[in-house]
């Protein structure tokens, strides 16, 4: 039986099963290392039959990730203009991010 999990990290949350990979926001570490998630909201079967869910997290329970990649995201312009005045401000901002794989989901 394959279980999914959801998870918060960087003030977002996601849901996620083994193997599965997924960018987050920025996190501490290295390419090849390990991370853990301890909140963890809910952890279930895919077929919806042992559900746990947590008030807010499941006590004891915790997801296990391989960190992939440290990058950035594609560059997002932003453009404010104020008519009449001849004022324009343009800008670009790309955001970090880390590449995860879901290695294991323990409740």
């Amino acid at each position: 039986m394959a279980k999914i999990a959801v998870i918060k990290t960087g003030g977002k949350q996601y849901k996620v099963k083994e193997n599965d990979r997924l960018n987050i926001e920025k996190i501490a570490g290295e390419k090849d290392s390990k991370v853990r998630f301890d909140q963890v909201f809910l952890v279930a079967d895919e077929d919806g039959k042992d559900v746990k869910v947590g008030t807010p997290a499941v006590s004891g329970a915790k997801v296990e990730a391989k960190i992939l990649e440290q990058a950035r995201d594609k560059k997002v312009i932003v453009i404010k203009y104020k008519a009449k005045t001849r004022h324009s401000v343009k800008r670009g901002h790309r955001q970090h991010f880390t590449k995860v794989e879901i290695t294991g989901i323990h409740a």
